[in-house]
């Protein structure tokens, strides 16, 4: 017989006093047809929060064709797109653009520079600043993400006045649901 081990909690948490009660109702207790309307809130079809998840996924699946054949995923698009607006920005400001951390941006940037289409450069006066530059590699891409930007905006089937329109609701959304904080504004 093997001697039982105590089990490793994964949290700090503190366990509840009293043990909870409630339990999960079976499938079939749910009744068919019309749902009041405070349920009719939490189908899924009803979730605003999913249909930009599935309109992100379905987006990024776009662009990836076309992204593919340069060598770029989607965020070093993202990243490259920035340097294309203005190059020789810092780190925490291309962070700042697209709202990634630097434990995120870090790898993305050292694997773009090991392609060769970045160059980074730390500061000379703060030490603790790294610039990133486009190399000519990189910015040769920018008439191939032209072509993958407009073979999108075909994809949608909307104007360009139509896919302004949508950006500018959304970048909305996000100012409203970040709280219109200083410094995390969407332009």
């Amino acid at each position: 017989m093997s001697e039982k081990l105590p089990l490793k909690r994964a949290s700090a948490r503190p366990i509840p006093a009293r043990p909870i009660t409630a339990r999960p109702i079976p499938a079939t207790r749910i009744p068919e047809g019309p749902q009041p309307l405070g349920y009719d809130l939490i189908r899924l079809e009803n979730q605003l929060c999913f249909a930009l998840y599935a309109a992100t996924c379905a987006m990024t699946r776009t662009y990836r064709d076309y992204l593919e054949p340069m060598g770029l995923t989607y965020p070093q698009y993202l990243v490259l797109m920035v340097l294309w607006e203005t190059d020789g920005v810092t780190v925490s400001q291309i962070g700042n653009r697209l709202r990634l951390d630097s434990g995120t941006l870090t790898p993305l940037l050292k694997r773009l520079e090991g392609m060769g289409l970045v160059i980074r450069e730390r500061s000379r006066i703060d030490g603790r600043e790294v610039a990133i530059l486009l190399s000519s590699q990189g910015l040769d891409l920018r008439d191939l993400a032209l072509d993958a930007r407009l073979s999108v905006a075909c994809r949608l089937g909307m104007t360009e006045g139509q896919i302004l329109d949508l950006r500018s609701d959304l970048i909305d959304l996000v100012n409203q649901l970040d709280g219109g904080s200083t410094g995390s504004q969407v332009d």
